[in-house]
């Protein structure tokens, strides 16, 4: 029986350079912890540059040689994004796209998009074209991956696309399902853009399943649900795995030998909820080519950036 992949099959990573986004707490700074133990100099892109600096000391603990930067990006404000893209200048060979909010009331980015989609998909559309010059020159030293986080909610968004902001129905947990569902068409969507053009750069996406981060608890408790939030936090407790654990589907799809562009990573034990990652399967709706399409030409019009415009600035 093939041994479950794990932390200990991480390969060196010295000379490379790795951004992930939300990397001050959760799966996101569990990402960051490893790619850092295991060489890799490591920038946590977080909202708080406070919470990234309690979080670069907290892995510092761990591997004191790290190489680790803070920088501040909040992706619900496309001009954060913009000031991160310009202050970024050593080519990227790991883009992990892993912040995220989920299930909260409707509330609206600085730009007017609703606050899931806005900051889950349309902040990380324009943060990734907006880097990929960093990560066209990190060829010459292998293939750049992009890894985007979904989640097994993807199964309940449905792509609105005469409502995309949902501002005449909005259901927290629709939308939510609605900007985990982008992610996984954004995730094709470059994957074909990239490989058109010759790139030799890797697009995927993986889900945790269930870990225990504070992502849950963020909608109840701006909500004032505390029943809510204590049933998470049990929840949390008694069935999910460990974020550590949940981190590895985003560390399989970045640095597993044999991933292939469009692949989807997830727990391989019952409903994907846990267990050991390995090559899982979208639904239907992520894989519509077509949705896909409609879905990066409204997000280049709705963010002013674009996928031709990002290479000739690299020319």
């Amino acid at each position: 029986m093939t041994k479950p992949w794990s932390a200990e099959d991480i390969p060196d990573l010295s000379g490379k350079h790795a951004l992930v986004t939300g990397a001050n707490s959760g799966i996101g700074l569990e990402a960051a912890r490893e790619l850092a133990r295991h060489g890799a100099r490591v920038t946590l892109a977080c909202r708080s540059e406070e919470r990234g600096a309690e979080a670069a000391r907290d892995i510092a603990r761990d591997a004191p040689s790290a190489d680790l930067e803070v920088s501040r990006l909040d992706l619900a404000d496309l001009g954060s994004v913009q000031r991160l893209a310009q202050q970024v200048s050593q080519p990227i060979d790991l883009l992990i796209n892993n912040a995220g909010i989920m299930a909260i009331p409707r509330l609206t980015t600085v730009d007017g998009f609703e606050m899931q989609l806005g900051t889950n998909h349309l902040g990380h559309f324009a943060l990734t074209l907006r880097l990929l010059p960093l990560l066209v020159r990190a060829m010459d030293r292998g293939a750049p991956r992009v890894v985007t986080v979904s989640s097994q909610a993807h199964r309940l968004g449905k792509l609105s696309r005469e409502d995309l902001q949902l501002e005449r129905r909005y259901h927290k947990w629709l939308a939510y399902g609605q900007s985990k569902l982008a992610n996984l068409l954004f995730m094709r969507g470059l994957a074909d853009r990239l490989e058109q053009r010759g790139l030799s750069i890797l697009s995927v996406a993986c889900h945790p399943g269930y870990a225990a981060t504070q992502l849950a608890a963020v909608g109840p408790a701006m909500e004032g649900a505390r029943v809510m939030g204590w049933l998470t936090e049990v929840g949390g407790a008694v069935v999910a795995q460990s974020a550590a654990q949940g981190a590895l589907p985003t560390l399989y799809a970045a640095v597993a030998q044999g991933v292939a562009s469009r692949e989807y990573i997830g727990p391989g034990g019952p409903f994907q909820m846990r267990g050991a990652p390995v090559k899982v399967r979208p639904n239907r709706a992520a894989r519509d080519a077509e949705a896909a399409d409609w879905l990066w030409d409204t997000s280049e019009r709705l963010t002013g950036v674009s996928f031709v415009e990002a290479l000739e600035s690299q020319a």
